[in-house]
Order: C-alpha cells, then structure tokens, then sequence
C-alpha cells in the first residue's frame, strides 16, 4: 500500500527537478522560448509555462524580446537568466594570497578582488577569519549590484578531506588536521582542492569542452594538477588524486616542506624558479623574472629551462597513466609560457618512449592563476542550477 503521506514530498520533489530541467536548457541555450523549451525537454507547453512562472516569481529567469522561430505563428518571448538576483561566491586560500570572485547566474565576473599577503606561519584561525572578511566584503560589493549571494565554495591547497572538511596536509601553508567547515559563517559553503577547481575553471571559462580529456596544472608555490575525465573532476579513491608537486624529479634534490627531497615543486615551483634565476622576494618578482628571460639572462634562462624539462618529466608519466588529449598549463606559468614550454615538450616527448606514436598537446591558459576562484564560483552557479530548491520561494 503506498504511504498517501509521502505523496506531497514526492510532488515537490519532482517539481524541483523539473525546475533544475528547464532552468537547465535556459542556461544553456539563452535567449530560448517556451516552445523551444517543450521541445527540448519533453514537456508540455502548459508544463513549462508553470515552471518558467515559478523561475520567475523565484528571481532567476527574466522575459525578453519576442523572437521568430520559424515562418508561421506569432513570434515567442525568449527567457535568460536574470543578471540579477542570485549569485556564486568563489574563494581562494592561497600561500601568498587570499581572492574573491562573484558570479551572476549567466556566468558574468560582477567583483573580483586579490588581497596578497604570506600565509605562511599564520595560525589558520587567522587565515580563515581573514578569508571570511573577504566574503563578507564580496557579498556586501553584491548586494550593491542587486546580487545575493547564494551560496560559496572555496579552493584550498593541499590534501582536502572533502567529506569531514579538513584539510589534512597543506605542506606550503604548514597547516595539519585544520577543520575548515564553518568558517565562513550564515553562508552555504563547501570546500575544495585548488586544481580540481582550477580545472572546472578552464573546463567552463578557458578551453571548454574542445580540450577533451585533459590534465590542468596548476604552478604557483606548489605544484598541482586537475584531471577532467568525461567533463568532471578525477578526484580518486580518497579525494587526493593530482598531487603532481610531489613526485619526485631532482632525487637529491633540496628538501621539500612535504618531507621529501626533490619534489617537483621544489624544481618548478614559483619560489624555486625565482630562486633558482636569482630574483629577489618582493614588488613583483614575476614581472622581474619574464624580463630577465626576454632579455636573454643566462641565469633565468636556465632556470626556466630546468623547471621546464621536470615538468615534462613528471608529466610524462601522467600521459602514460591518464592518456590525456591535452595538457594545459595554468597558474604562474602562462606569462612564462615562452620559455618553459619548449623544453617541457622535449622531455614530455622523450619521456613516454615507443608506446605512444604522439604526446598530447600542450597548451597555455587564457586565465593563467585566476582559474581556481572563477572555477569555485562556476561551481556554486552549477549547484544552484542543478537543484534551485534554496532559491525558491
């Protein structure tokens, strides 16, 4: 006998999910009429009309202009998505900074702001208070643009245990068994990986769906790497897959704060690389760095050149791993791009041996180190679109 009691449950169950169908295809295919949208959900007319009335009455979808869909009938008023109203907050804890970026529901950057500062040897009580004032100044910059903001996520270094928020071992940040959940109080949040967003980020704003399977790295202090398999994150068995900073390239290399020796990031990571070319800590050593090697020092150029070869050399064995159809390199390494790709072709293709005919692509991303904040926000619009039920009235 079927409980008359989980009747209502079920219903509004439902109605949610055919919300998320149509607010779905509106996202995707905008401006789109309601006829259009019977069509390409499987609904009816009538069926539609209700939803889009609820996504509107909701604040989400806004009326525009009639539009002509073919030679007879009266022209249909196309639906987008409001530019107003809800919003994704995306943050981003890094070793040298802290960042904020808001996202209208059509994917529009409405604020975006960097505070630089070293985290290193900060209590994390401290970091993550300091994050939350970044929030807070972010949705108040929202609110003055009609926004609200929805919900958050935030892109965190290190080993993240996603299920019980903690991050468990962020070397570069000393951090050990720090709880984040919570911190970011009155606000929807959830947490994640620095690559794996960075990742999302070129997948939905960068190169998109023409780069296939593929493996984004992420250069700044450390070394990560997101791996997209059939449009979404490969996180792996514990959530930890993408740890490219700590294979080991240089085995007697310098020691690293993970507890090796030679780790990757200690050869190609951003502080290793201005050590290693002699540029000095402060004012803007990347800047300083790129006119060294425009310029042909001798001492930059090599060090470009030896992060360059261990990076293909840590990414070789990726590509016979992964079989990836593009490697696309993000974070510092897109204004260096010039100089270290060469040689990290040469040892990518050296590296795999006879069993490959060709080595992937390599390609150098459009939003260089702002991929993983515009990836978190991507990430809460997506979770927005795909369950509405918080937005509704």
């Amino acid at each position: 006998m079927t409980n008359s009691g989980n009747v209502p449950v079920r219903h509004a169950t439902m109605r949610v999910r055919n919300l998320a169908v149509v607010l779905e295809h509106i996202a995707r295919h905008q401006p789109v009429t309601r006829a259009r949208l019977a069509e390409l959900t499987g609904f009816t007319k009538t069926t539609v009309s209700n939803l889009v009335g609820i996504l509107d009455g909701a604040g989400l979808v806004v009326d525009g202009a009639p539009v002509h869909e073919g030679e007879r009938g009266r022209p249909g008023v196309a639906v987008s998505l409001r530019g107003d109203g809800a919003a994704g907050l995306g943050l981003e804890v890094g070793v040298d900074h802290l960042s904020a970026c808001v996202l209208d529901l059509a994917r529009r950057v409405r604020y975006r702001h960097v505070v630089t500062g070293d985290n290193r040897g900060r209590e994390p009580a401290a970091v993550l208070a300091a994050l939350a004032g970044l929030a807070d100044e972010a949705a108040a910059a929202a609110a003055g643009q009609g926004l609200t903001v929805a919900g958050a996520a935030v892109a965190l270094p290190g080993l993240l245990d996603r299920e019980n928020g903690v991050v468990r071992h962020a070397p570069n940040l000393g951090w050990t068994d720090v709880p984040v959940t919570g911190a970011l109080a009155g606000l929807r949040a959830e947490y994640d990986n620095e690559a794996n967003l960075a990742a999302l980020g070129e997948l939905w704003f960068g190169g998109g769906a023409r780069l296939g399977d593929f493996v984004h790295v992420s250069g700044e202090i450390g070394i990560g790497a997101g791996i997209v398999v059939d449009g979404r994150v490969f996180r792996g068995a514990h959530g930890f897959a993408g740890e490219l900073g700590h294979l080991v390239a240089e085995p007697s290399g310098p020691p690293c704060p993970c507890g090796g020796r030679g780790c990757l990031e200690q050869v190609a990571g951003r502080d290793a690389l201005l050590r290693a070319a002699g540029i000095p800590a402060g004012g803007a050593p990347l800047d300083a760095l790129a006119a060294r090697l425009a310029a042909g020092d001798g001492t930059a150029s090599a060090a470009a050149a030896r992060a360059g070869r261990a990076l293909g050399g840590a990414l070789a064995a990726a590509v016979n791993l992964l079989d990836p159809d593009t490697i696309v390199l993000g974070g510092v390494y897109p204004p260096l791009a010039d100089w270290i790709v060469p040689p990290l072709r040469d040892a990518l293709a050296a590296g795999p041996g006879s069993l490959r005919r060709a080595v992937p692509p390599v390609e150098v991303s459009a939003l260089a180190d702002g991929a993983a904040v515009l990836g978190a926000a991507g990430l809460v619009i997506e979770r927005l679109l795909a369950d509405p039920a918080p937005l509704l009235p």
